[in-house]
């Protein structure tokens, strides 16, 4: 479609623009940039540092042409309160390094994902990520000092943060998504500098993920433990990508794909999770949107399951319901939400590549 193929490239612009403008001087990468004109008044203000999005923004600003990586580790390295000496990260900082508006709510897939887009932008080069040696050390360590041997000794919580799902070391439970991203993170940190102690706690992480498949239900659990939690959760996505933790063709995936589609995805927007009433208006919680960065990730993930109309279809859904931003939620009434969110422009990004849509000017 003519009109398609025109939104696609004014939305390329407008994540030029958006991503452009979400990576500070000092190499923080904000989530949405508030101080810019486009910004409405009535979103909730996001300048913050989320290291997770900032990580999907980096690599698509790279492929965009604008450097943000290296400045972006270089931050995490010397910024993020108490990280030198915890070897922590928690969920948001400010630019400047405080611990942002969330506090310390502990979220391990952000460690694990910072691993992962170190080795994806080293390409991993081992002589390369020498100049990032350090912060993958304290990454890897910090994520193995929190394990123990089935469970991190810490609660914690999912990329989504609801600080009401919280993990509990008296149950031994573990979001199935922060596993992946960490294992994953770990194995590729041994890739690059071979430690024993990172291998076998990814080994560890591996299994336990792994465990969180119920065959009965026919999906992956989004937190298994000695108490499960069954609530279908789009995050499993990341189990094929970015994470490459399960083929994107192996049966439990393709069964867990079919149930996200059956029940979170409305109208053709997928949605994070079932009984999801977050919607950042700042009011009260109305009931969640379809969130772009999901219905991208679904292409990707379905485009590398072979299935490349159905991944167009999901690409697609987003671009014919924005104009110029794309907003953290789509909604079927009056509300807009953050717009424009530097994660959905992203994730446009990354998938449009990954349909082999040219993102070069």
């Amino acid at each position: 479609m003519k009109n398609r193929a025109e939104k696609i490239r004014r939305l390329l612009g407008a994540s030029r623009e958006v991503i452009r403008d979400a990576v500070l001087d000092n190499g923080a990468i904000v989530a949405a940039n508030s101080d810019k004109p486009y910004y409405p008044r009535e979103a909730a203000d996001y300048r913050y540092v989320w290291p997770r999005d900032a990580c999907f923004t980096a690599l698509a600003a790279e492929a965009l042409g604008i450097p943000a990586a290296e400045k972006f580790f270089h931050w995490l390295l010397v910024k993020p309160e108490d990280f030198q000496k915890e070897k922590l990260l928690y969920s948001n900082y400010s630019t400047n390094g405080r611990i942002g508006s969330i506090g310390r709510m502990f979220q391990p897939d952000q460690m694990g994902t910072v691993l992962w887009t170190i080795y994806e932008y080293v390409k991993g080069d081992p002589h390369r990520a020498s100049d990032f040696r350090e912060l993958i050390e304290r990454l890897s360590d910090g994520l193995v000092a929190t394990w123990n041997k089935t469970y991190f000794i810490l609660n914690s919580v999912d990329l989504w943060e609801d600080g009401y799902r919280q993990t509990s070391s008296r149950v031994e439970n573990n979001f199935t998504y922060s596993l992946a991203a960490c294992s994953r993170g770990l194995f590729l940190a041994d890739e690059l500098f071979p430690n024993k102690l990172w291998k076998q706690t990814a080994l560890q992480m591996e299994k336990r993920m792994n465990e969180a498949y119920d065959p009965n239900r026919g999906y992956f659990l989004r937190n298994h433990g000695k108490i499960d939690d069954p609530n279908i959760d789009a995050s499993a996505l990341g189990l094929v990508w970015p994470f490459a933790m399960v083929e994107a063709n192996d049966e439990r995936m393709l069964t867990t794909i079919q149930t996200i589609e059956r029940v979170i995805v409305m109208d053709g927007g997928v949605h994070r999770f079932q009984f999801d009433y977050f919607d950042s208006e700042g009011s009260a919680w109305e009931g969640g949107g379809a969130w772009p960065v999901l219905n991208f990730w679904l292409t990707i993930v379905l485009k590398r399951a072979g299935d490349s109309a159905k991944a167009e279809t999901y690409f697609n859904w987003v671009v014919d319901r924005v104009d110029r931003y794309i907003p953290e939620q789509i909604f079927a009434d009056f509300r807009i939400g953050i717009t424009p969110l530097v994660w959905s422009h992203a994730m446009f990004i990354i998938a449009a590549e990954e349909l082999g849509i040219s993102v070069q000017p």
